[in-house]
């Protein structure tokens, strides 16, 4: 299926061609006063094993009233049902609208019993796709997300958003009320300026305010949210509901979100927690004190260090779910925030025999595994393998929005992978990253996700000889892209004064190119690195003499490491060994 593709039709075939997508993701949270440039900044990497990376778009438009709009789960295709359509929607370029509005996520799941709720009609996925149609800000868009679940049920498990505009991050946590009830309980906190906050796979908001006079409304308050002092909304019922569980006893002040509905457990915090913890310990010290806690060690102390009784068994030893950093981070910074994978810690995959010969930092699934039946684990970093895409969004408020925002999105593994600069604003996708050119189980010679994944495949069998090149042509392009935006943003403004057409074409038709060129420079890198490194030897070009018709490569066999070879001798012993006269 090549053809392009728009409008509901784009809507209908984009959820049938993801089939269960990310249960494994990252976000990070940047707010305005803690970034270089003054914008607000969330990521995502969207990693399932069978998500085929495209960019996703949704032109603006206007429905007839009384419009129905069909839901289709996004994870499997599955119809769910109808809702009522918006008379007027917005532009939508992967997970960023025209309004500067970005929005991820993260799947905890949470417990089980409220898991699955029958009839319900929109799952997270939609929520979020749908919500980027139709919210001008961060705060219209927590009540949009929320007032959709009040009132068609929630399909999903529990999730982590993290919602930002041009002004404000915030994350919202939610999940649904199982099968006796219809909707979902949730918190949303604003992080304060001059914060960062991140979220990966395990419910992260503790305690939060429960009174206006503290800067907290209620749902059942929900008129008040654009009052610039509200700083945390949350479901009516977000204490109750589990106190008629039998899943808490106390003050409602002392009720935690996460400790109640997704209690923190080894692989919470080991496989999930620890990619927050290598953000926050790049950009802030005294993160070593939460080292234990992100390995799998959680402490469920009777008392809490301010010395309040703990009877509802929570965790005790915990992050905070924001911190200040020491650092202002920039755009560059967070696409390599992307990129981690423990490197300087002890779980460095890169330096166990896992590794293999070439200082692999990957490790196959399962993520879990036995010998002799004791249960051992491959670690989880930011960085892996089964990326469908990921984003960094930039939202900036110096900037009228159709040039504001900018989602600087790629395709597979981000260690491997190069953010092109994607409007929000624009009109079309780039060719070789639309939805419908290629597919999951269907090749095409001019898909983008298909040539990285070519790329960084072949890199993981020599990773530690093969990544460096690649790694150097990503900078390349990427610190070229960053320096090459102010000279975009100017010429886009300059057309926006007469002509606003104009400007969106402009941006359109740079965004394009964008994708385009990223898609033939990774083509060529692909038959190089090819050519260079196949059957284990590495070759250089070599000068043709004077008088040759032709000559060969150079070449060089760089085997493996001496710590290889002794690995080797220890399991083999002397099977291996030369006796006497060679020939």
């Amino acid at each position: 299926m090549k053809q392009k593709i728009s409008g509901l039709l784009m809507a209908l075939l984009l959820a049938f061609a993801v089939v269960n997508n990310a249960t494994a993701c990252t976000n990070y949270l940047i707010t305005k006063g803690a970034s270089v440039d003054g914008s607000t900044m969330i990521s995502y990497a969207a990693d399932s094993h069978v998500l085929y990376g495209e960019l996703y778009h949704w032109p603006a438009a206007t429905h007839p009233i009384g419009s129905m709009l069909k839901v289709y789960e996004w994870d499997t295709g599955k119809y769910l049902g109808e809702i009522k359509q918006a008379l007027t929607t917005y532009n939508v370029v992967g997970n960023m609208n025209e309004h500067q509005v970005a929005i991820g996520e993260t799947t905890y799941g949470g417990r089980s019993e409220l898991g699955s709720q029958p009839g319900a009609v929109v799952d997270y996925g939609s929520l979020i796709y749908i919500t980027l149609q139709r919210a001008a800000n961060a705060r219209e868009a927590i009540k949009i997300m929320t007032d959709l679940v009040a009132e068609y049920g929630y399909a999903s498990s529990g999730e982590s958003f993290s919602i930002a505009d041009k002004d404000e991050v915030w994350i919202l946590e939610m999940i649904g009320k199982g099968e006796g009830e219809k909707g979902a309980v949730w918190v949303a906190l604003k992080i304060p300026d001059g914060y960062v906050s991140g979220h990966a796979n395990q419910a992260r908001i503790t305690t939060f305010p429960q009174s206006i006079k503290k800067n907290a409304i209620s749902s059942n308050e929900m008129d008040k949210i654009n009052n610039p002092e509200i700083e945390c909304v949350y479901a009516a019922d977000v204490v109750s509901f589990a106190r008629n569980k039998g899943w808490y006893t106390g003050d409602d002040a002392d009720f935690s979100f996460s400790d109640t509905y997704a209690p923190v457990d080894f692989g919470g915090a080991r496989f999930c927690e620890i990619r927050v913890w290598t953000m926050f310990n790049v950009v802030a010290g005294g993160m070593d004190k939460y080292w234990d806690y992100v390995k799998g060690d959680i402490l469920h102390n009777d008392k809490f260090e301010n010395g309040k009784s703990n009877p509802n068994h929570y965790a005790t030893n915990r992050m905070p779910l924001w911190i200040k950093p020491e650092k202002k981070v920039s755009v560059h910074d967070m696409m390599n925030f992307m990129r981690n994978h423990l490197e300087n810690t002890e779980l460095d995959m890169s330096l166990d025999v896992g590794a293999g010969p070439f200082a692999s930092p990957y490790r196959w699934r399962p993520l879990t595994w036995k010998v002799d039946g004791v249960t051992y684990c491959n670690e989880r970093a930011t960085a892996t393998q089964q990326t469908g895409f990921s984003f960094v969004t930039q939202s900036r408020s110096w900037l009228p929005d159709e040039i504001g925002g900018i989602i600087w999105w790629s395709v597979d593994d981000a260690s491997g992978a190069v953010y092109m600069p994607m409007y929000s604003s624009i009109t079309k996708i780039p060719y070789n990253f639309e939805v419908g050119n290629g597919s999951m189980m269907e090749w095409s010679e001019t898909s983008g996700f298909w040539i990285f994944n070519q790329v960084q495949n072949f890199a993981y069998a020599r990773y530690n000889a093969i990544h460096p090149e690649i790694q150097k042509v990503q900078t390349e392009l990427e610190t070229g892209f960053i320096s090459m935006t102010p000279a975009v943003d100017a010429g886009a403004l300059a057309l926006l004064e007469s002509n606003r057409e104009a400007a969106l074409n402009y941006l359109t038709g740079y965004s394009c190119g964008v994708g385009a060129d990223v898609f033939n420079i990774w083509k060529d890198l692909y038959q190089y690195l090819f050519m260079k490194y196949m059957d284990g030897n590495t070759k250089t070009k070599a000068e043709l003499p004077e008088g040759y018709l032709y000559v060969a490569p150079h070449v060089e066999f760089p085997g493996y490491s001496p710590e290889t070879y002794k690995l080797i001798i220890r399991e083999t012993g002397d099977k291996l060994k030369v006796t006497g006269s060679s020939h």
